[in-house]
């Protein structure tokens, strides 16, 4: 049907015109609904749709948004137990329907090598198992929960991480974002935290709003030191490679500050992985880990051997004034935190012999863990106000989701760590082999604090953790493409 002569008249000519004409046309349905229906909600029609159509032409700008503003992230309660991490939640949402709409509508594309990578494949059958456990699950809404924000952080940060990084300087880039704003999240706390003279009893106060407590906040710092690093080497601009070496000393001060153990440690543990890494030991090393938590259980469970262990409630305290006296306390098995730990692994214990193929079901460890402890373990802290869990997320995963959800994530974790090494010795690049370093080292740090710590479900954390694994799946493309350039 031919346009009627008037609408041919008043119809612009150009593309960008008529887009414009268009927009105006939304501007003002949105402000004659606002005024008409009294409700000032429908001015903000037109941004809407701006902000979709920015979307739609291109969203990765939300992607690098996200990683800015993910330092700044605040947990937020809902009703039932619930919680919502704002904003990176939200954005993570309409980055899922953003990511999973360019793949299926072609708009990007990622190589078949990526979806049948081992790594996909093992995060895959792990997500399936969590549907699974789901099913059997002592609190269903809790579990639903679990696989939909799973689904949030997978999609974004492993696929949305592939289609973002396309060479190594995309990777520093991607890192330098969340570094800024970490950056400053450091130097917020640090004054804080200097008002009271920088003592181990205030810093908990000093890293709030934004991290829960210095646990979080150390370990996020921790993350990014291996980044730090090798971006200041893989730089050639003497401004930039002054700015990531200048906040790689700020994130080691920070964590010097926070007093927390672990994160002191895994440092060195990382210095120390990279030299086993070197020597082409991973394999030696993982199998040693294994070996010791194996002889450890085996020994634990003999007998009632761990009741030996059974704390002393009366001296069992924490030394929240004094770091030294807090480390004494540590090694004389004397410490509330660390005999906290004890006190839920063995309830966690318990609940794997009840459930040991489909555990209680993703996220609900608590309060569900309360049925199976041991008052012989009991300590100050047991009524557990914070929620916590196990601090053990492996232990965790057993609990939850039975011996094949455990199995899967240990697989992931050692495939990924068996794939840095072998990575790193085929690449002749030292671009590539810096990328993979910075991935492999932060993946390290992360897994070295998941022997004390639930954190892959931690937004600050989490997300690395993926985003580290897609790094290196990325960078096994490029290392791959050196041979064909010989």
């Amino acid at each position: 049907m031919p346009t009627p002569p008037l609408l041919r008249r008043l119809t612009p000519p150009d593309a960008d015109q008529r887009l414009f004409a268009a927009f105006v046309g939304v501007v003002l349905i949105g402000g004659a609904a606002a005024l008409l229906l009294d409700s000032p909600a429908w001015a903000a029609l037109p941004v809407l749709v701006l902000g979709a159509l920015v979307l739609a032409l291109d969203w990765r700008w939300l992607y690098y948004l996200l990683l800015t503003t993910l330092a700044f992230s605040r947990e937020i309660s809902l009703p039932g137990g619930l919680s919502l991490d704002v904003p990176s939640e939200p954005l993570l949402v309409v980055l899922l329907g953003c990511v999973s709409a360019s793949l299926l509508l072609g708009r990007n594309a990622l190589p078949a090598r990526f979806w049948t990578h081992p790594l996909v494949v093992l995060m895959a059958l792990a997500l399936l198992w969590a549907i699974v456990s789901t099913l059997f699950s002592v609190n269903t809404t809790k579990s639903i929960k679990y696989l939909l924000a799973k689904t949030w952080y997978l999609v974004p940060f492993v696929f949305g991480t592939l289609l973002v990084v396309r060479r190594p300087a995309d990777v520093w880039r991607v890192a330098g974002c969340y570094a800024a704003g970490t950056a400053a999240t450091v130097l917020y706390a640090a004054v804080r935290h200097a008002s009271t003279g920088f003592t181990f009893a205030t810093i908990n106060h000093a890293v709030q709003p934004f991290y829960h407590n210095h646990v979080l906040y150390s370990v996020a710092l921790a993350l990014l030191v291996p980044y730090a690093f090798y971006a200041a080497r893989a730089t050639t601009h003497r401004g930039k490679r002054r700015l990531w070496y200048a906040a790689m000393v700020l994130f080691v001060l920070g964590i010097s500050l926070s007093y927390t153990r672990a994160s002191m440690l895994s440092l060195p543990v990382a210095a120390g992985f990279y030299l086993m890494m070197r020597l082409r030991q991973t394999r030696m090393v993982l199998w040693a880990v294994v070996l010791m938590a194996a002889g450890a259980a085996a020994y634990l469970v003999h007998q009632d051997n761990f009741m030996r262990y059974a704390p002393t409630f009366e001296r069992t305290i924490f030394n929240g004034q004094n770091f030294e006296k807090h480390l004494e306390a540590t090694y004389k098995l004397e410490d509330v935190s660390g005999m906290e730990r004890v006190y839920r692994w063995v309830a966690a214990a318990h609940m794997i012999g009840e459930k040991p193929w489909v555990g209680s079901g993703p996220s609900t460890f608590y309060p569900e863990y309360k049925r199976f402890t041991i008052k012989s373990f009991r300590t100050y802290v047991s009524a557990n106000p914070e929620h916590s869990t196990t601090h053990n997320y492996f232990l965790l995963m057993l609990a939850e989701q039975g011996i094949p959800g455990f199995g899967l994530f240990a697989l992931l974790v050692g495939t990924a760590l068996l794939r840095m090494e072998r990575l790193y010795h085929r690449s002749t690049s030292a671009a590539h082999r810096r990328v993979v370093l910075a991935a492999g080292l932060s993946l390290v740090i992360i897994v070295f604090h998941l022997f004390l710590n639930e954190l892959v479900e931690v937004d600050k954390i989490g997300s690395f953790f993926y985003l580290n694994l897609a790094v290196l799946m990325r960078a096994e493309e490029w290392i791959d493409s050196e041979s064909l350039e010989v």
